[in-house]
């Protein structure tokens, strides 16, 4: 077996972390809980929160053993992430324990990775959810130790306990409570934006230049497309076990060729979605010099298959697909977000270009 080939199979460890995340999940994330949450104002599922990042220990797997992380690799975050993007789960996981934590371990900060690690502190990277890795516009400046001005649009903003802000060439940490935030209405519930708008908070430089914040949004790409593949595998097999019960005309409706292709086509393409986005995951986890390229093709493609397969989830499961009173809507929003989180596959698809010096149409 070839080493690519290799790094694409999961390990018996990354096997026994998705069973027990997945056993959790199913016990305290069921699709009615997840339902009845985005009805009320907290931004999260607080209790969900503290039972993956505390007590399995997830929130800090890609940090090292003296911080009192588990010392693992992006490769087991991405497994959580799959698991994650398999229930919609509403937990600032993504935006705290990935994007944040990369964000820190690039800075070597090592006091409140120490608190995300354990747990204790949901820290955000305050820069627009659609920001895609490389193109950080600064809209807040420092002046005296202080920040001025506003980020729209951050994601699990009104979560967070700290705000890493980028500003003035560098990385900056504000207290959550120093700055106004203002809860957005958001298409995904289940990961909630904010406004979030600083009138001369005090900061601490956690990071100069931009290397912490290209590396956090890159590794956080990465990361999101292993959640949207578990997300696909949820719709393909919750529609898949639906049209084998469904029954119209006195057969299954499964029994059709028509939709027969159209699971069969879904599910090749899934097969391609899990290949990319393994392949990312493993060149985030070694540093490899192609990660750039592998993130923008994972999230080319992961991030289309994702849409595609909420869609035909809503579409074969016929009238209750589209009410209010089915998992369907949750995952298709969940889909659509994603794929404008982090950047849309076409700016994707323009960044993997430049990367590969393909000219311009």
């Amino acid at each position: 077996m070839t080493e690519l080939a290799s790094d694409l199979l999961y390990s018996e460890i990354e096997n026994d972390l998705r069973a027990s995340v997945r056993e959790v999940l199913d016990d305290k994330a069921p699709w009615t809980s997840v339902l009845a949450g985005i009805e009320k104002d907290e931004p999260y599922d607080a209790g969900l929160w503290r039972t993956v990042a505390a007590q399995l220990g997830c929130a800090g797997l890609p940090v090292p053993e003296d911080l009192g992380g588990a010392g693992a690799t992006w490769r087991e975050t991405a497994v959580v992430m799959e698991e994650l993007g398999r229930f919609a789960a509403p937990v600032p996981f993504l935006t705290s324990s990935v994007v944040a934590t990369a964000a820190l371990l690039t800075a070597g900060e090592r006091e409140l990775l120490a608190r995300l690690a354990a747990g204790e502190r949901i820290a955000v990277l305050a820069v627009p959810f659609s920001t895609v890795p490389g193109a950080v516009a600064d809209t807040v400046r420092v002046a005296d130790g202080t920040l001025i001005g506003e980020v729209t649009s951050v994601a699990d903003g009104m979560a967070a306990d700290v705000l890493l802000v980028p500003a003035g060439g560098g990385l900056y940490a504000v207290d959550a409570a120093d700055a106004r935030r203002t809860a957005v209405t958001s298409l995904d519930m289940t990961r909630r934006l904010a406004d979030v708008a600083f009138s001369g908070a005090p900061a601490t430089r956690v990071a100069e230049g931009g290397d912490a914040v290209r590396r956090a949004l890159l590794t956080g790409a990465a990361m999101l497309a292993s959640e949207q593949l578990g997300l696909a595998e949820r719709c393909l097999d919750d529609t898949v076990a639906y049209v084998k019960t469904r029954y119209q005309f006195g057969r299954p409706v499964g029994s059709y060729q028509g939709l027969k292709h159209r699971l069969a086509d879904l599910w090749t393409s899934i097969t391609q979605a899990r290949a990319v986005a393994r392949h990312a995951a493993s060149c985030v986890a070694a540093d490899d010099a192609d990660t750039p390229i592998a993130v923008a093709v994972a999230q080319a493609h992961c991030s289309a298959v994702a849409l595609k397969a909420a869609e035909e989830c809503v579409q074969m499961h016929g009238g209750i697909g589209f009410t209010w009173e089915h998992a369907a809507h949750l995952y298709l929003k969940r889909a659509k977000a994603d794929a404008i989180g982090l950047g849309t596959p076409d700016l994707h698809r323009a960044a993997l270009a430049a990367l590969v010096d393909l000219p311009p149409a």
